[in-house]
């Protein structure tokens, strides 16, 4: 028996309850989505046919528009949803412990409600009728209305102006909690030196910041590729016109509604690769040896 396997064997023993479920639920379900990538493969059956799925997905206009509208989506919301989170847990950082705790709730509840019930409040707020929420704003300073998700020009906007619009809560408490760690030292020095607020949060805070800003891009991105109830709900699975067509959104219409899973396969493939090469670029590109 390995000499490690005798020292850790008990450590193996516990992690193998967890291990299997991810085995199960993970890793074969995701190799099964690559094998079935190479496949034209329906509900009766399928047969290999190499590479043939990703040669049509290069030469698919609406998986193009799904790549287009995701990738704008996801660059757009997640570089709004890092400034944010990170502006408002700086903002509230100088109040006291009760009111950090309060505003970090108030923050952080709304993540708690359904995808599905956000993105119905967000449909009627853009409703393209005169008195939608938006509109009904708009009008009152003389501007509009705009038709937002009735719109082939205006839907995309209105689904990123959703996202951008709500405050990111988790981002908001771990930013906070980050915020608090860091060594109240180097404030000090700085005020010795006159340093301003600005100064001392743009010199010493964001920096300090790196490993938590990385953890929150990653997770951000991976479920910005994921985009899918608020697309589904307010725009009534991608319109007008697929002018809101996301990756995920084709998936399941290509699978669930065509019956074509080689197809929707490939186009999951894609989406794994695109989040795994960005994750490595960003944890290229922020990785830090210190933590807080």
């Amino acid at each position: 028996m390995p000499a490690a396997l005798r020292r850790h064997g008990w450590s193996y023993l516990f992690v193998l309850p967890t291990f299997s479920l991810f085995v199960v639920f993970t890793l074969l379900p995701v190799a099964q989505a690559f094998a079935l990538s190479l496949q034209s493969a329906s509900v009766v059956g399928g047969e290999w046919i190499g590479f043939e799925n990703f040669a049509t997905l290069a030469e698919d206009p609406v998986f193009r528009q799904a790549l287009g509208n995701t990738v704008l989506f996801t660059v757009v919301v997640v570089a709004a949803q890092i400034v944010l989170a990170l502006v408002v847990a700086s903002l509230i950082q100088p109040l006291g412990r009760k009111n950090q705790t309060f505003y970090r709730a108030l923050f952080y509840l709304p993540l708690v409600n359904s995808a599905i019930l956000v993105a119905m409040v967000w449909r009627w707020i853009f409703n393209p009728n005169p008195f939608g929420l938006a509109n009904t704003a708009l009008g009152a300073v003389g501007l509009g209305p705009f038709l937002w998700i009735g719109s082939s020009d205006e839907a995309l906007l209105a689904v990123i102006l959703s996202a951008v619009l709500t405050i990111p809560g988790g981002g908001v408490v771990l930013y906070s909690a980050a915020i608090n760690s860091l060594p109240r030292e180097l404030y000090e020095a700085a005020d010795v030196e006159g340093a301003g607020w600005f100064t001392k949060w743009w010199r010493i805070t964001v920096p300090l910041l790196k490993p938590t800003t990385l953890y929150l891009l990653v997770i951000y991105t991976i479920l910005a590729f994921q985009i899918f109830e608020r697309v589904y709900v307010m725009t009534n699975g991608g319109g007008p016109n697929n002018a809101t067509i996301t990756i995920v959104q084709l998936i399941y219409s290509t699978a669930f509604q065509f019956g074509r899973y080689g197809l929707a396969s490939a186009m999951a493939v894609v989406l794994f690769v695109m989040a795994v090469a960005v994750a490595v670029l960003q944890f290229r590109s922020l990785r830090s040896d210190v933590e807080y």
